[in-house]
Formats: C-alpha cells, structure tokens, sequence
C-alpha cells in the first residue's frame, strides 16, 4: 500500500521545549491509523503539522507526495467537540463545510444532495432538518462526520472525536466510523489517549514517546473486525501498549 503520509526526520520546539526530536513515520493510502502516547507528548500537534496549520523547524512533511502546504484540500477535521453551529440544522451544519471550502464553485442545490447522502451515510436522514440541540451527543458527532466527508478528503484527521461521549454511546460510534471508513475508503489518522480504542479501531497503531517525541513503536492490528478484545492475542497487544505508554512516560 501507498503512502500518502510521509513526516520525515521532524523536529518542532516551542519556548526552547523540544516537542518532536527527528520523528519519523508514514501514513497509508486507505488505511485507518491509530496514534496513542502519554499526555502531553504531542498527538494532537501532529494533527495541526499534517494539516500544515503548524509549520515544523525541519524535516519534511508531503501529503500526497506534495508538501503539507499544497495539500491542503485532501484534509478534512472532525475535533473533540462537534463545533455545529446551534443555529443551523444538521443538514445546513453539513453544507457549511462544503460552502466554506468550494465557494461558489459547487451548485447549492448539489451541496444539499450530498449533505443528505452524507446524513443518511451516517444513520441521520429522517433528522437533517434537525438543530443540534435537538440531537444527542452521538449524533452531534456524526454531523460533524458528515460534515467532513462533505469536502471529499483524502484524508480525516480526527482528535480524540468520541472521548466526550458515555461509554455506551462511544462503544457504538466505534463500530459506526469503523463502517463509515469501509464504505467511503478514506485515510483516517485517529487520535486517542485510549489503548482499548486504538486497538479496536486501527489497522496499525503509533506509540509516541515521551518529549522529546520520536516514534517509539508502530504496531500491527492484524485481526478481523468487529473484534474482540477478550482475544488472547489483542489481550497481549493491549499489555504490550500499555506497557510502551508507561516506559514512556519515564524516559
């Protein structure tokens, strides 16, 4: 498989705290990429370096063999909060997002076709006309997917999206963007500071360090989904994790 992702030999500092020291790693055409680590040890920063909203001191980061700053297009977010606009229906939340993005250059009439593909994509067609605050926390978050997807990206870049949702919702939300992420065939890079998430969710897993922050470990989540995290091997994988994140955390 491709790699649509390179960051090469990255280093960032802020207030002459080195942040990434040389890190290193790359990114699949396709793939569903899981990055884990202690707090404070910069996932969520990657994010904004792979999105070039934050430029790195050196190294090199391409999307697409491009550099970061050309590829901003193949990029869409989905963040901790859904950032909906409360005055605005889902329906109108999703085309926000295309509006912003294309401008005049794509039709009102086709934003809204595919806003409503989108909603019914992500089990919201019978709500579009609804405001978010007549929707759930779970739902909320799924306008924001849909909202994204709106853009047509190559890549999703998602920060910690359900870690603000009860354990019932979340666990549910797993299992929809793990379908979402069939049918649609797009790279996510997904953010959590939950190991028993990363291995339910990612074909392979990014184990940062503590700061400065390197690459301490790229695993791969070989099993078939849905899974079962009762399974021997994942139970291992998810000591293994654990233990990485730990090591870390004293380095």
């Amino acid at each position: 498989m491709n790699a649509i992702v390179e960051l090469k030999q990255i280093s960032i500092a802020f207030g002459g705290e080195t942040v990434y020291d040389r890190l290193s790693f790359s990114i699949r055409d396709g793939e569903f990429l899981c990055i884990v680590g202690q707090s404070g040890c910069g996932k969520s920063t990657l994010l904004r370096v792979i999105g070039d909203l934050l430029k790195v001191d050196s190294g090199e980061v391409t999307v697409g063999s491009r550099p970061a700053a050309e590829a901003w297009q193949e990029i869409a977010y989905v963040f901790q909060t859904p950032r909906l606009l409360p005055w605005r229906n889902a329906e109108d939340n999703v085309v926000l997002g295309q509006q912003l993005r294309f401008g005049s250059s794509v039709s009102r009439d086709d934003m809204r076709d595919k806003a409503r593909s989108l909603l019914e994509l992500v089990g919201l067609g019978k709500d579009r006309l609804k405001m978010p605050g007549m929707l759930s926390g779970g739902e909320r978050q799924r306008v924001s997917i849909a909202r994204a997807l709106a853009v047509d990206p190559r890549i999703i870049l998602m920060d910690e999206p359900f870690s603000a949702l009860d354990v019932m919702t979340r666990h549910r939300m797993r299992a929809e963007i793990v379908e979402i992420w069939k049918k649609t065939g797009k790279t996510i890079v997904f953010v959590t500071h939950e190991v028993e998430e990363a291995i339910e969710l990612a074909d392979r897993i990014v184990v940062l360090s503590g700061k400065p922050t390197k690459v301490r470990s790229i695993i791969e989540v070989a099993q078939a989904r849905p899974r079962n995290l009762e399974d021997p091997a994942l139970k291992l994988m998810h000591d293994q994790l654990r233990q990485l994140i730990g090591t870390a955390q004293h380095e």
